[in-house]
């Protein structure tokens, strides 16, 4: 499984790098748009649309919105930011209720579909305002993505060597205090060496005293981006919402964390340009 994981991740991480830092703004775009429409896709059938032409018609709905949030270049307004943040702090405290409450409460139908709009379209947005960002918008994507995959990483590494108590096992009983600490550990051992990285080519980043607390923040945020997967998995009776992606699961399981990571890192830098 460790070896699949591995040569899945390696070409995925080499494409992202390459569109976020060669290519022009719109394919950045574009990419994180069609990854949005297939976790779309997924997040339908976690939802409880089985059919082929529900899923459809939920991604479709999803194309349309992120069309007009394209169109009218709504990713750089700071008008859905706070609102943004305010979204993700408020899915923190349901999952953090469902996890001490030991068991799941049931959503009704309508509830993870819209939710499931909510999340892709603020992630998109999260993603093309970071980047959007003059001059060092590549770097903040890179630091975002660093985040999120050192969190998972350490997660998994740390949690399977040293893991002893169960962080949510109503919710997902394979992840413990222990792998969020390794994560934590070291997304941000990997912040601080891209800020030096990033110091010495750019001029006017924060300093430690700005990135360290918003690097916490984000790895916090996307466990919970995590958590409020697995919820809709373990309703689903799913162990992952899809097998696109050898030894990862779907899209969706593959940028979970990210989908609160990016419109929380959006708000964190909305006055650094």
């Amino acid at each position: 499984m460790l070896r699949q994981r591995v040569l899945t991740a390696i070409p995925l991480v080499m494409l992202v790098l390459a569109v976020i830092w060669l290519l022009p703004g719109v394919w950045l775009q574009g990419l994180f748009a069609v990854a949005a429409l297939i976790a779309a896709w997924e997040w339908a059938g976690l939802s409880g649309f089985d059919g082929r032409l529900g899923r459809l018609g939920y991604v479709v709905v999803l194309a349309a919105v992120l069309a007009v949030l394209a169109a009218s270049d709504a990713a750089a307004s700071q008008i859905w930011l706070i609102p943004g943040l305010l979204w993700w702090l408020a899915v923190a405290v349901w999952v953090l209720a469902q996890a001490r409450r030991g068991h799941c409460y049931r959503l009704p139908f309508w509830l993870p579909a819209v939710a499931g709009l909510i999340t892709l379209a603020l992630a998109w947005l999260g993603i093309v305002a970071i980047h959007s960002l003059p001059v060092s918008g590549p770097f903040w994507v890179t630091l975002l993505m660093a985040l999120v995959w050192g969190a998972d990483i350490g997660g998994y590494f740390a949690g399977r060597r040293f893991g002893r108590h169960k962080l949510a096992p109503a919710i997902s009983p394979g992840k413990t205090w222990e792998g969020v600490a390794g994560g934590l550990l070291l997304g941000l051992l990997l912040a601080l060496l891209l800020q030096q990285v990033g110091a010495a080519t750019l001029s006017g980043l924060p300093g430690l005293g700005w990135l360290l607390p918003v690097a916490t923040m984000v790895i916090s945020l996307s466990v919970i981006g995590d958590l409020a997967e697995s919820v809709l998995k373990r309703q689903a009776d799913r162990k992952d919402s899809g097998q696109l992606l050898p030894g990862h699961g779907g899209m969706l399981d593959r940028i979970d964390a990210l989908l609160a990571a990016a419109p929380v890192m959006a708000a964190a830098l909305m006055r650094v340009g």
